[in-house]
């Protein structure tokens, strides 16, 4: 038996004894955040809010196994926030309509979520009305069975299997009804109970996870009380992506005591908030370079390899990756390349065909 085929299923219960201490820790660690950041400054908490959404935003795709251009998503974030930047790129329709919802969902926290506005993140997410090569139905509830499975075509492993269809606007219904209603429950634990309560719903035909993860990112918008998101949920279960389906499958498959759940989801927003440490001492580093840097003069392809080199480069830069990245010829990179060299932004490493070079800290 599922969950959701339980008398009352919405009546969870857990143990306070296990949760509260770990509840105090979350609460505990999202005041420092706040403090620290608030401390940073308007242009640094600029920064640390757009590589946090960014990382949300291809982190939750990259769950659902879709890989969004890193670049794409931040120079979308940034136009829609206002956030000047460097080397911005045009988006695809595919990454406008997921920074769309999410900055919907984290921008207007306050407002009520409603089955239009959830219709909504739903067309943006498929603007084509296809997921992949499938026609799906668009910003409406499904009207089929759904279950999540996994295995080969004709041996599939059944995981979980939904409400039927025609329950689903009723439970949608209950489940709006409690999200926007005050009740006397923490923030945080809310989130959690959104989470796994949506999620057991599935009440689409696709883009179940990334909208789940979007009303979680919402209701912790509601406990910080802030706009700014400063840490990263979704890079979180992706990073623990395995355990996350196991602890969803087996909470769906249990009684209603979640105890387990909320252990595991707490945890994973308490690593993923000490993960805002390392992003506000990487965009820390990101100032200091440009404030010492600050006349000197770098043309647009410099720029734009010195803010990948800032921030999450991939690998070691060579005279062919600088070529690809910024589509000129392997001459003009090397050209580049000596020119930070001579100006005392880059050493080389190696020597040959293992040739690289770095940034000088």
């Amino acid at each position: 038996m599922y969950i959701h085929q339980r008398k009352d299923w919405t009546k969870f219960t857990w143990d306070a004894e296990v949760i509260t201490p770990l509840l105090g820790e979350v609460r505990h660690k999202q005041g420092k955040i706040l403090g620290v950041m608030q401390g940073l400054g308007f242009r640094l908490q600029e920064e640390t809010v757009l590589k946090t959404l960014t990382l949300d935003v291809v982190k939750s795709s990259e769950i659902e196994g879709e890989q969004l251009n890193p670049e794409q998503v931040r120079s979308s974030i940034a136009r829609r926030l206002g956030i000047e930047i460097a080397g911005a790129v045009a988006a695809e329709r595919n990454v406008e309509g997921v920074v769309e919802m999410l900055l919907d969902a984290t921008q207007r926290y306050d407002e009520p979520l409603s089955d239009d506005r959830l219709f909504g993140w739903h067309a943006a997410l498929f603007p084509t009305g296809r997921s992949g090569m499938y026609k799906i139905k668009t910003a409406a509830w499904r009207d089929d069975a759904m279950q999540v499975t996994s295995g080969p075509m004709g041996k599939e492993t059944v995981h979980f299997e939904a409400p039927s269809a025609e329950k689903v606007p009723a439970e949608m219904k209950a489940f709006l009804d409690w999200f926007n209603a005050n009740q006397d429950i923490d923030p945080v634990l809310k989130a959690a109970f959104a989470h796994l309560w949506f999620v057991t719903i599935h009440p689409f035909d696709d883009g179940n996870g990334r909208i789940t993860r979007a009303i979680t990112d919402m209701q912790l918008a509601r406990a910080d009380q802030s706009k700014q998101r400063f840490y990263s949920m979704s890079a979180q279960i992706q990073a623990d992506r395995k355990t996350y389906y196991e602890i969803l499958e087996s909470t769906q498959k249990g009684d209603l005591d979640i105890t387990p759940w909320l252990t595991w989801f707490l945890e994973c927003l308490l690593h993923s908030m000490a993960q805002t440490d390392e992003t506000i001492a990487a965009t820390l580093k990101r100032a200091r370079f440009w404030e010492t840097h600050r006349t000197t003069d770098f043309n647009p392809r410099q720029q734009k390899i010195l803010h990948l080199l800032l921030d999450d480069f991939f690998g070691k830069l060579t005279v062919s990756k600088y070529a690809k990245i910024t589509k000129v010829s392997t001459d003009t990179s090397l050209r580049d390349i000596q020119d930070l060299m001579g100006k005392g932004i880059l050493e080389q490493e190696g020597s040959g065909r293992a040739t690289s070079y770095k940034l000088i800290h």
